[in-house]
């Protein structure tokens, strides 16, 4: 028998469930503004079951006349080998050319007469296949995303045609410059394991990518275990696992030879990598060190952290009255055109860093701030800047999950990362147990005397040099 197990947020939350209270519906309809204490109170339930394969069926029930519904895997580039690295991203591309019972045409046709959006992304650990479609059309878009990922037709003909898209496509992501410098960083970083593949892979891959590397991939990474049905929106959770029941019992749980995949570790290098070019207009600076795991509990208080160094833009008003102390110097003293502090978090590393883009005459001012920004978060941080930044990352976890589809994707990926939906109320109590204390311990822990990664896009001539740059990893003080 299928173990289900339905979670609600907080004992609150399911008190408000049973008696229909007018704030929980005014959530679940969008019609009323709320407080951000009432938000935490009537989030609704997320419910977990998990099929005899292993497949897991997760969704949150808002009572919106859409919804939002997908399949996320444990797949992506890290999954990958130097050989076939791209596969996933190529999988990407032929998921919606046709399948076995529709060709594209009919796919596409039926897709439209929905009403519905298709899509689909790669990432380094994730892959994932969804549709928002009205909420009385869930059982076919199950079944079409059951199709799309069982059934994908794979025929040597779209392969070809395909492969040129993928092509222009790896073409076209070179002047995404934020791109070219995350995945510069990454190699760099993770130098000699498969954290540092770009999701995309390279163009001499995607040239010689044979239907047998894609049908390998499939058969090696899409198993049971490792996928999870997301839903949110108008859905009923046990109509999802039954249509989950009828259109994916049947995918395999079993290895071939009990070769089961393993993720290899990762190691992170202390290093930098330059791409140099006068000719361009603005350098494309990114700084990391290794930081947390999806997992670990110090994931919160380097979120605070970031929070407190947060993000800037030429276009912000406020200048020398924004929060953050880096964007008040940056607008200031014209350091850069933006930046930002970022933590791309993976099964059992991370990457915690400011990305930040500028003229090549500020280059070594704007990268001394930063990595005083990070000085000051292991040493001196102070109430206030905790207090704020904690509100701001409140904020942004709320807001980010402003529709169906983000709180789908948020649902997918906990219960990958996590094994459960984490509610915000959990959130909020581990943001508020953070204090000054635990952010310097915390970033003293991953940043304070760190080797740290560097990668540079651009006119970046007057980048420090890499012993200058790791000697600002720590401070003389007596």
């Amino acid at each position: 028998m299928a173990a289900s197990v339905c979670r609600l947020g907080i004992t609150v939350g399911r008190a408000l469930a049973k008696t229909r209270s007018p704030i929980l519906l005014s959530l679940r309809r969008g019609q009323a503004s709320v407080s951000y204490a009432q938000s935490l109170v009537g989030a609704p339930e997320t419910c977990l079951t998990t099929l005899d394969n292993g497949l897991r069926v997760a969704s949150e029930e808002t009572g919106h006349a859409t919804c939002t519904v997908g399949l996320w895997i444990s797949a992506g580039s890290r999954y990958e080998s130097e050989k076939n690295n791209g596969t996933g991203f190529f999988l990407e591309h032929m998921a919606f050319k046709g399948t076995k019972k529709h060709p594209q045409t009919a796919l596409e046709q039926q897709v439209e007469s929905m009403g519905a959006h298709l899509s689909a992304y790669t990432s380094r650990e994730h892959t994932a296949y969804y549709m928002k479609t009205l909420a009385k059309d869930l059982p076919q878009a199950v079944e079409l995303l059951s199709e799309v990922v069982q059934s994908s037709s794979l025929s040597e003909a779209e392969i070809e045609q395909q492969r040129s898209v993928v092509l222009r496509e790896l073409e076209e992501v070179e002047g995404n410059l934020q791109e070219v410098c995350l995945d510069l960083l990454h190699a760099t970083a993770f130098q000699g394991t498969p954290l540092g593949h770009s999701v995309l892979g390279p163009s001499s891959n995607a040239r010689v990518l044979t239907r047998q590397d894609l049908m390998d991939y499939l058969n090696s990474h899409y198993k049971a275990p490792r996928m999870v049905l997301a839903a949110a929106g108008g859905v009923n959770h046990e109509e999802l696992v039954s249509l989950a029941k009828s259109h994916f019992s049947g995918v395999s749980f079993e290895y071939e030879g009990d070769a089961v995949p393993v993720l290899s570790p990762c190691r992170f290098t202390g290093s930098e990598i330059r791409m140099r070019d006068d000719d361009m207009p603005l350098a494309h600076i990114a700084i990391a060190v290794e930081g947390a795991s999806a997992a670990s509990p110090d994931i919160v208080p380097l979120m605070v952290a970031n929070s407190i160094i947060g993000s800037y833009d030429l276009t912000y008003g406020g200048g020398k009255h924004l929060s953050s102390r880096l964007a008040r110097l940056a607008a200031e003293e014209n350091l850069c055109h933006s930046f930002q502090a970022f933590h791309s978090s993976y099964s059992d590393t991370g990457l915690l860093g400011i990305y930040f883009v500028t003229d090549k005459h500020h280059i070594e001012d704007m990268m001394h701030w930063s990595q005083n920004a990070w000085m000051n978060l292991c040493t001196t941080v102070t109430e206030s800047d905790v207090a704020r930044g904690k509100n701001a990352l409140k904020a942004s976890l709320v807001g980010q999950l402003n529709g169906t589809t983000p709180v789908c994707d948020d649902i997918g990926r906990h219960i990958l990362n996590y094994g459960r939906r984490i509610p915000l109320a959990e959130w909020d109590a581990r943001i508020d147990a953070v204090t000054p204390r635990v952010v310097r311990d915390t970033c003293s822990k991953y940043i304070y005397d760190k080797c740290p990664a560097v990668a540079a896009v651009g006119p970046c001539e007057q980048l420090p040099d890499y012993n200058r740059m790791r000697s600002a990893m720590y401070w003389l003080r007596f």
